[in-house]
């Protein structure tokens, strides 16, 4: 028998789920935000969470709680919007699940399970931040966070972390391939696939790590070659996007969206880090790569391109946004999914023609206090003289 609690709490989720989302009232004139999450842990289906049998549950508990979700790949497939989320539950460990939008701003929905990725890593304990690149090879792939217990450790924390890859071509039926190998780096995390070939090679975006946690002397954002993604091997990595000191990336940096093309160059959108008293802060931050070169940095604003603001900035893990999903479509729109503080996912809205602007177009950052005080000077008197000839 049913429980009558069942249709009580689904009565009240169709309400969460046919909320209509609104602009917020923020404005930079880079992007939109918009006031409500896209997805939260309240957006799970019920029967992902509870046991509806009276007979098993006479109190309608939670067996499976669900405590967040988060870090979105994001893919448009014939004008539907596509999130592959990263599912956390309460046991802590992640799983991917597919939601979908007619919109790319609310109504996304889960699919009725989440998906079962071939398990072929005996070892591996946790997945999740999965990137979905549409390949110009006609695959999508995923390439994702593959995480295992350090076993050279007597520490129970100590982790490897390596990047897993998958394939499909419908989000449904999904091949896995060997993990990616980089000679150089012992562990990899953030990495990206890049949408197309270089020189007749695959192009990965890396984050070279000296262990699970600190870059070490991992200097920045790599970049590396592969021939065969099936058994992927990179024996070399340039570093493209550079960690400075008192910066957004002065802890580390991590590629985070699969590049957009634009006329200009490619356009990323990725992760800084920086330390403080409270502990990390996470941003996301904007720069150019050249089209024919998209290892050399060719245009980097300064500054962050979004951080957390209000209600976004407490969480599991608080004061941070990260992104591993955009969709940039054919009408020159760009959806931003990010996730704020370990815990819901948002979406900003932008277009490609205010991202090649605010990235070509925005000053470098000087790097010294003294500089940018200069800089900043210098734009309050040209707009002064405007004001002047109002």
């Amino acid at each position: 028998m049913i429980h009558p609690c069942y249709k009580k709490e689904r009565n009240r989720q169709e309400l969460l789920l046919k909320r209509k989302n609104v602009k917020s009232d923020g404005y930079n004139g880079i992007y939109d935000r918009y006031e409500y999450p896209v997805l939260t842990r309240e957006h799970a289906p019920l029967t992902w969470r509870y046991d509806i049998d009276w007979n098993t549950n006479p109190f309608f508990m939670e067996r499976l709680g669900i405590n967040a979700v988060m870090n979105a790949g994001a893919i448009e497939l014939d004008g539907t919007f596509y999130l592959v989320v990263r599912v956390e539950g309460n046991d802590r460990k992640s799983f991917f699940a597919v939601a979908e939008s007619e919109n790319g701003i609310d109504g996304f929905r889960f699919w009725y399970e989440p998906v079962c990725l071939p398990d072929t890593c005996p070892e591996e304990t946790n997945v999740y931040d999965m990137r979905l690149t549409k390949h110009e090879d006609g695959w999508i792939y995923g390439v994702f966070c593959s995480e295992s217990h350090d076993e050279s450790s007597t520490d129970l924390s100590a982790a490897v972390a390596a990047a897993g890859i998958v394939r499909t071509k419908d989000l449904r039926v999904w091949e896995r391939l060997d993990n990616l190998k980089t000679l150089r780096s012992s562990q990899q995390r953030n990495v990206v696939l890049h949408p197309e070939f270089v020189k007749g090679y695959y192009a990965f975006y890396t984050r070279p790590m000296d262990d699970f946690i600190d870059t070490g002397n991992g200097g920045g954002i790599g970049f590396g070659l592969c021939k065969d993604i099936c058994h992927g091997v990179i024996d070399k990595e340039i570093i493209t996007s550079r960690r400075r000191y008192h910066t957004i990336t002065e802890a580390k940096n991590g590629a985070g969206a699969v590049p957009i093309k634009t006329s200009k160059g490619w356009i990323h959108i990725a992760h800084g880090v920086r330390n403080t008293a409270a502990g990390l802060r996470y941003v996301l931050y904007a720069f150019a790569t050249d089209l024919k070169e998209p290892s050399r940095v060719i245009a980097q604003p300064s500054g962050f391109l979004l951080g957390p603001r209000e209600g976004e900035r407490v969480g599991d893990v608080s004061n941070v946004v990260f992104t591993n999903g955009a969709i940039a479509r054919e009408n020159g729109e760009v959806y931003l999914y990010y996730a704020s503080s370990d815990t819901r996912i948002h979406v900003a809205v932008t277009t490609v023609e205010k991202l090649v602007d605010y990235v070509f177009k925005t000053p470098e950052d000087p790097l010294r206090s003294a500089d940018c005080v200069k800089q900043r000077i210098a734009l309050i008197h040209k707009n002064k003289e405007l004001l002047r000839h109002e």
